[in-house]
């Protein structure tokens, strides 16, 4: 009889199973952080950064198991990236508190992970309006179709910008077909109180940059936006809430523009009062 082993002779290593991470960076989330959590237990840990939290969002995440790392940051970009150096995990999941995770999507991403290279899916959106779901009419500045949620880690950083900041991807693009549910607005009243804040921030961004956006552009983006939301993305097929994101696709270029000549204007009068 040889005494050479074959390879069936030899015993089988189990690979191990990628450890995943779901991240979640909240803000006076107390209201919706629970439901957020309960949905990602498939994750082998759960991180949440409540960033400059005034409410009960810490304290219910750690009554839920998460790992919550208490902090302060000045923009949007420092405090994701805080986060994703504070998990563990091979692979992150990084969702808002107002993105669910659904049993199919966890059972595909379980899936997927065992067999992935290295780099990043891009992961479906589900976008509702309240609870009623709508297919139509987002644009990438309120509600985009799909993200790059799911990433080894080291794969993904966020760049600089206080609204809608740039992305740095490596590895290779893949792609999940299962959706996260996403409430992006509670309200026709919250989209409006949204829309504020994030023109407020793109105003600044605007500033910084050094760019003057010149009436006439704001008009051109005005009329094409609410074109491209309300037509070209069949908005219309919505009813009145293809018509709110038409309006609030118009309005965002037209509210950075007067946003920003207003803080131009105004420091230029400091400085020649001064």
């Amino acid at each position: 009889m040889s005494d050479i082993a074959t390879a069936s002779d030899l015993p089988t290593v189990a690979t191990p199973k990628p450890r995943l991470s779901a991240l979640v960076v909240a803000r006076d989330e107390e209201a919706r952080i629970a439901s957020c959590l309960e949905r990602l237990r498939f994750a082998d840990e759960i991180v949440v950064l409540p960033d400059r939290t005034t409410d009960r969002t810490g304290e219910i995440a750690r009554g839920l198991g998460a790992r919550v790392i208490d902090g302060g940051w000045a923009s949007e970009p420092e405090r994701r990236n805080a986060g994703i150096d504070a998990c563990d995990g091979d692979w992150v999941l990084e969702v808002d508190a107002d993105e669910w995770a659904t049993p199919a999507l966890a059972a595909e991403i379980r899936e997927a992970l065992a067999t992935a290279q290295d780099g990043y899916f891009i992961v479906p959106m589900a976008n509702h309006v309240g609870e009623r779901l709508i297919r139509h009419g987002w644009g990438a500045y309120n509600g985009v179709a799909a993200k790059p949620i799911l990433f080894r880690r080291g794969m993904k950083r966020w760049g600089r910008g206080r609204v809608h900041p740039a992305l740095t991807l490596k590895g290779a693009r893949q792609r999940l077909t299962e959706p996260v549910l996403h409430f992006v607005y509670r309200d026709v009243g919250d989209m409006i109180n949204r829309l504020n804040r994030y023109t407020d921030l793109a105003a600044l961004d605007l500033i910084d940059s050094g760019e003057v956006l010149r009436l006439r552009t704001a008009l051109r983006r005005m009329a094409s936006r609410a074109w491209k939301s309300y037509v070209a993305r069949r908005g219309y097929r919505e009813g009145a809430d293809g018509v709110a994101l038409a309006l609030y696709s118009a309005l965002y270029p037209m509210l950075i523009y007067l946003k920003a000549a207003q803080r131009r204007a105004g420091a230029q009068r400091s400085a020649k009062e001064g």
